[in-house]
């Protein structure tokens, strides 16, 4: 049943069957598997706990030999679907602005020997000093957020890191196709606000902001507290000899010495954290040096300067005494209100997580147990278009609320997982394109007794050393 609390239901319902018809035409071999086995995902009762388990699901009216098969052999044209993606609605700022989250999650495979192109992947755990180094699979997710506290984001794109890649030219490279898709599909005009783009202190945000200097993009990263930068430098004296000095006074985030009078203080009252003190000074860029990723740049190094903003607030739920966020930003002269709204949409990338921990728990987006890289990718964009599908039909779908959950006051705050219990009612609505399956016998199979005489290649994880790359 349509939930009929939304008054463009109508509009909603040709928007899903329209993403549903567009993915299906993006499938270019074993399409009518494939969209199938996104349908049971999609439909599937409570968790999905075993891929194979998918095939019984009502929606899946093929064998479980199809669905593997679909993985191994399918195909997914993913220059044609990004841009099929890139034309979903996206959220915006109060102030028309879009705001992008880049960041990767791992898909975990330490007993996978045979399987190519793994990486050591770094994980979390509770406690200090628990952090483990496992192979695995990482993705590069990039999202659209929304301004307001919520577990959705607008998923717009996703590629595997390969061992030869490095983490923020490969960031950069994405998060191009994805700016590009968005001005194509009509989402960013000339005049717009220009779109800020939020990442951990992983990424290298002046480098970042040096890569895409050419597109309408502002970055804001995450700096480790351990960082030093630096003033510009003093105006050259009359008379001076030898060169000129590139780099001002030392600013070390560990030193309040070294920190001058901040260009602007904030105060903002917020109900989890109390009183967020926010200060920022103009004009800081690193020390590059010719190592790295910049080992090969020609020319002078570039002085990529920007504001720092230092964030205090006065408590964080469930931890003992806050330390203080540091965050970089590719613009200065940032007035106080923007800088307000750069820490804020900052601390709205952490939705991101919402979103990792509703595809691995509950789409189970980790749980195959694939052997090549290419079918793993073809997994993960599969669930990327049930995400797309499950916010597509939020509006749409009837709140299947348990005993002990809170009553939504909107159909548009239920959460991923609570919008998927119904979506199975709003299936038959939406559009169909996949056709039905066919009759056949199943293959005689491996002859009785008989073994496998190709035994495959074990492959160690980890990136390649130099010598390798240049041999």
């Amino acid at each position: 049943m349509i939930s009929v609390h939304h008054t463009s239901a109508t509009a909603v319902l040709g928007d899903l069957s329209g993403f549903r018809k567009a993915f299906y035409q993006c499938l270019t071999a074993r399409a009518d598997a494939l969209f199938e086995l996104a349908d049971a995902a999609l439909c599937a009762e409570g968790p999905v706990t075993s891929l194979v388990e998918l095939s019984l699901a009502t929606e899946h009216r093929r064998g479980h030999g199809t669905l593997y098969d679909g993985l191994r052999q399918g195909k997914i044209d993913i220059t044609r679907f990004r841009n099929v993606v890139a034309r979903q609605s996206i959220p915006r700022c109060d102030d028309g602005r879009i705001v992008l989250a880049i960041d990767v999650s791992h898909w975990l495979r330490p007993d996978a020997n045979t399987s190519p192109e793994r990486l050591f992947c770094h994980t979390y755990a509770r406690g200090r000093g628990q952090a483990q180094i496992i192979p695995g699979w990482p993705y590069s997710f990039v999202a659209a957020l929304e301004p307001g506290r919520t577990s959705w984001t607008a998923m717009l794109d996703v590629t595997r890191v390969r061992p030869d890649d490095d983490h923020t030219d490969l960031a950069a490279t994405q998060l191009r196709a994805v700016v590009d898709a968005l001005v194509t599909a009509g989402h960013w005009h000339a005049g717009d606000p220009e779109i800020w783009i939020t990442g951990d202190s992983g990424y290298d945000g002046p480098r970042l902001a040096f890569l895409l200097a050419d597109l309408p993009v502002q970055v804001l990263v995450r700096l480790r507290s351990d960082r030093v930068l630096a003033f510009p430098a003093p105006p050259r004296q009359p008379g001076a000899r030898g060169r000129s000095t590139r780099h001002g006074a030392r600013f070390v985030f560990a030193d309040p010495a070294t920190w001058p009078v901040p260009v602007r203080t904030t105060t903002t009252d917020t109900t989890r954290y109390g009183a967020a003190h926010a200060r920022s000074w103009d004009r800081l860029h690193p020390k590059l040096t010719r190592t790295g990723a910049w080992a090969d740049h020609a020319g002078h190094l570039p002085i990529m300067e920007g504001a720092v903003i230092r964030l205090q607030v006065d408590r964080l739920p469930g931890t003992g005494t806050p330390k203080p966020l540091w965050l970089w930003h590719s613009t200065t002269a940032a007035t106080p209100e923007q800088v307000d709204r750069l820490w804020q949409m900052f601390l709205r990338r952490f939705d991101l997580e919402h979103t990792f921990r509703f595809l691995k728990q509950t789409l189970g987006w980790t749980t195959p147990r694939v052997r090549t890289p290419d079918a793993a990718d073809r997994w993960t964009w599969l669930m990327i278009a049930v995400y797309i599908q499950l916010r597509l039909a939020r509006h749409l779908v009837e709140d299947r609320r348990r005993p002990w959950e809170r009553k939504s006051a909107t159909p548009a705050r239920l959460s991923p997982t609570r919008v998927r219990r119904g979506f199975r009612a709003v299936r038959p609505t939406a559009a169909l394109p996949a056709s039905a399956p066919k009759f056949s016998r199943p293959g005689p199979g491996r002859p009785a007794g008989s073994r496998n005489s190709s035994q495959a290649p074990v492959h160690d994880p980890g990136k390649p050393k130099k010598t390798d790359i240049e041999g």
